[in-house]
């Protein structure tokens, strides 16, 4: 499968992202004081304080070193399924959110946590700083995990469905850009799994990708949210696309990919009657 060919009916620019509460521009996370009690008896309960997070799967580099590309998971027995959102704001889309546009849905993420679906998000840089209140919500719930979707949302390669182009030599920036952007808003699951902007990329771009040592997370079902309009044609596309170990892209966005959450409500209980469970890139990636 290649990204150009399975994005034509998703992707014509700029989509955008997920979120789980409002925000304001001057939101800044602040952690809380830690104190730490002596022990008061030998009988004392062990703690329980969690240990070090457990790090996440990559997958070891491709042919001469090149980025490793994760398409699907493991074609097992075992019927699992990762739903994915792409919160793509593009950098140069500060003006249109200014003026009102929405480039999230709180709705989304509300219905993942009330039908306890774990999910992981690629999300870029700029919309984690158009809403570091939510990317934080996100980032903090163990429900989910962050995965990097670039700063920019410009194009890794050209063309791409009418997306700008990074300069040349700035992958690197991107990248590391990206990350940042989102663990200042206090995020803490951060995975470091990259999805291409577009999805559209070629082996310069892998092996430019190379040294930031991150597996590149595309899809083998499209569920054609974006700019939809028809909540059960999304549903019906989903469902008649997954198999065991699917990875599904969607979308979270109030503007680009309206009737995303209405699609959701009805692919979680109709996939779980066929016995499947959902699960993050990271699970799905451990096998």
């Amino acid at each position: 499968m290649t990204a150009m060919a399975v994005l034509g009916a998703v992707l014509g620019g700029g989509l955008a992202a997920c979120a789980a509460s409002d925000d304001s521009p001057g939101d800044r996370h602040t952690d809380a004081d830690r104190t730490t009690a002596a022990a008061r008896a030998p009988a004392r309960a062990p703690s329980a304080t969690p240990g070090p997070a457990k790090k996440p799967p990559t997958m070891a580099p491709g042919p001469a070193g090149l980025t490793p590309v994760l398409e699907r998971g493991p074609q097992h027995a075992d019927k699992v399924v990762a739903l994915t959102f792409d919160a793509d704001m593009t950098a140069d889309e500060g003006s249109r959110a200014a003026a009102g546009e929405h480039f999230d849905n709180p709705e989304l993420i509300a219905l993942l946590r009330r039908l306890k679906v774990p999910a992981t998000v690629f999300m870029t840089g700029r919309w984690a700083e158009e809403y570091p209140s939510q990317a934080r919500s996100i980032g903090t719930d163990p429900l989910f995990e962050i995965g990097n979707h670039s700063y920019s949302h410009y194009a890794f390669t050209s063309p791409c469905y009418g997306l700008p182009t990074v300069e040349e030599g700035a992958i690197h920036d991107e990248v590391e850009r990206g990350f940042g952007a989102i663990r200042k808003t206090g995020a803490r699951n951060v995975v470091p799994y990259f999805r291409f902007p577009g999805g559209c990329y070629d082996d310069a771009t892998l092996r430019a990708l190379a040294p930031e040592k991150v597996t590149a997370v595309q899809w083998d079902v499209v569920s054609g949210d974006a700019f939809a309009t028809d909540a059960d044609a999304v549903a019906q596309q989903v469902l008649d696309g997954v198999r065991p170990g699917s990875l599904v892209v969607m979308h979270c966005t109030r503007s680009a990919a309206p009737v995303t959450d209405e699609a959701v409500d009805q692919v979680v209980p109709e996939l779980r009657k066929r016995g499947y469970r959902f699960v993050k890139v990271s699970e799905l990636m451990a096998g």
